[in-house]
């Protein structure tokens, strides 16, 4: 029974180390998120886009992305926008050519989800008489900044081939859930992405409000169709040499589901695709990192394990609990052991700290980022609920990584860019 005893305690502070190097390396990585330099430089006009906003069943939302890409400050001659209508049983695609926009309606029985729907649109493209420099993603239920592609031309002007734009709420004071999602996304804008890019990282693409170069487009290939097409392309990105920009002002307004339910489902759906991408990549980014002495490609390694990272995290978090619990039995019935029970040591002092600079540290972020209210930090108060529930989802989407069905999201949220854009 010893021998049990000192196995699962070994397995534990193993855990538990892992979780706090890793916690301590992105925590780190974060500081490098507070101070912004605001891009004012003017760069003219120059590269042209094709807007793709894929869209499966979104007649209610349809009129206000299309209304919003066409109050861009842009040239118009330098973009077009076309609507994919994948596989729609409503008047998405009718609503959308009455706003005079180009549709591509795709009617297919197999091969469903945006992964491939992005796919088939690309070779389209590619065909026309008419070429562009980037094509730029977004989903149905976006609206977009009217500054969108003056930021991404900015960076691609740079000579980034991708660039990921910042992902804002347009709903986050509808529910507990739609608060919690917009403050995990405000605080990732901030600590995730900007750190990395000011520290000469690659930031991650996000799903929708990014561009991508259709030279480096033709020459790689999509071939992204998987649940999380987003972080199948990145690693393979990574892996070919490029790095995604970031551009913090390019913004895009994204509808977060209003329920716990539906939250549940499409976190699910994520963490299914981020196991499956990483069994894929993962090993691959190590070896490529290792052999070429470039860090760039272990951040994205570790950034693929995220559902393992969160089961660790949850499992060190109940396993810390019991520790605990089990201590504080100890005092009640043996006061004499006191001194044995508490043991605070470095480990569990830094620990401490940690979560109390969590605390403090991320309305800290929010603040910085504007979006600070007393509404918000109610929603943050009952965050780590929400937080929590990583764990379980991703526990089942490890276990369901094979399961590669499309579950699509059902937007209901009609807004217009105007409100939001008064709003901010």
């Amino acid at each position: 029974m010893s021998i049990l005893k000192e196995i699962i305690h070994n397995v534990s502070r193993v855990l538990t180390y892992t979780v706090y190097i890793i916690s301590m390396y992105y925590l780190c990585v974060s500081f490098f998120g507070i101070l912004r330099k605001k891009n004012i430089e003017k760069v003219k006009p120059k590269r042209s886009f094709a807007l793709i906003v894929a869209a499966h069943n979104e007649e209610v939302v349809i009129d206000d992305i299309i209304e919003s890409l066409k109050g861009l400050d842009y040239p118009k001659k330098l973009y077009d926008i076309f609507v994919i209508a994948d596989n729609c049983t409503d008047n998405t695609a009718l609503k959308a050519r009455k706003k005079g926009v180009f549709v591509y309606e795709r009617k297919t029985i197999g091969k469903r989800g945006k992964g491939y729907a992005l796919e088939w649109m690309f070779n389209k493209i590619f065909k026309m008489e008419k070429k562009y420099d980037d094509v730029a993603i977004f989903d149905a239920d976006n609206l977009v900044h009217k500054n969108f592609l003056k930021e991404m031309n900015k960076q691609l002007c740079k000579g980034y081939k991708v660039v990921q734009g910042y992902l804002d709420s347009k709903n986050p004071d509808d529910t507990w859930i739609t608060g919690s999602y917009s403050i995990a996304f405000w605080t990732n804008n901030r600590m995730f992405q900007l750190a990395r890019s000011n520290l000469g990282l690659s930031a991650q693409l996000g799903g929708t409000g990014f561009s991508i170069d259709t030279d480096i487009l033709k020459k790689l290939g999509w071939g992204a169709t998987c649940l999380t097409e987003d972080l199948e392309f990145t690693c393979k990105l990574i892996l070919h040499g490029y790095k995604v920009g970031w551009a913090h002002d390019a913004i895009i307004y994204d509808e977060k589901p209003l329920t716990l339910l539906q939250s549940w489902n499409q976190r699910k759906r994520w963490m299914q695709g981020f196991t499956d991408v990483s069994s894929r990549y993962f090993f691959k980014l190590v070896k490529e990192s290792i052999r070429n002495c470039n860090f760039l490609l272990m951040d994205c390694a570790l950034y693929s394990i995220q559902p393992i990272i969160a089961v660790l995290i949850g499992i060190s978090a109940v396993s810390g609990g019991v520790q605990y619990i089990m201590k504080t039995f100890n005092l009640i019935s043996n006061f004499n052991t006191i001194v044995y029970s508490i043991n605070f040591d470095l480990f569990t002092i830094s620990m401490i700290l940690i979560s109390i600079l969590q605390f403090v540290y991320t309305p800290f972020i929010l603040i910085l980022e504007k979006k600070l209210n007393f509404k918000t930090f109610l929603y943050y108060i009952i965050y780590p609920v929400y937080a929590f529930t990583w764990f379980p989802i991703s526990l089942l989407g490890i276990l369901g990584k094979n399961n590669r069905e499309w579950n699509h999201t059902i937007h209901s949220r009609s807004v217009k860019i105007k409100n939001l854009e008064k709003a901010n």
